[in-house]
């Protein structure tokens, strides 16, 4: 039997940085990326804060829920793609980059 899983806490509010306008004259490509990098990563925060740390804990269906309950559009197959490589994680290194194997380090 599954187990529902926890609604979302509330949030904590910070201060958001002023927004400021897209620079002129790039190509349309250029907006809808950087657009759906943003997405994802604010998708990507809030799944973390949901407890989801690992890239096979976040099917699209459980993205597009987490969309839904922040207050942004269902995202597509490639911003979902997107934010699964934000969730991606080395095992062996920590945040610093510094490796924690056993082994020694290669010269």
């Amino acid at each position: 039997m599954a187990v529902a899983a926890p609604p979302l806490q509330d949030l904590p509010s910070f201060p958001t940085l002023p927004k400021k306008r897209m620079p002129a004259g790039r190509p349309r490509e250029w907006y809808e990326s950087h657009n759906r990098r943003l997405k994802a990563m604010r998708l990507a925060i809030a799944l973390l804060n949901s407890g989801v740390y690992r890239p096979e804990q976040a099917p699209n269906r459980k993205i597009r829920s987490t969309a839904a309950r922040i207050g942004v559009h269902p995202p597509s197959a490639t911003t979902c793609r997107m934010v699964r490589s934000l969730l991606h994680t080395d095992d062996h290194t920590n945040h610093t980059g510094t490796d924690h194997t056993d082994e020694p380090a290669r010269r």
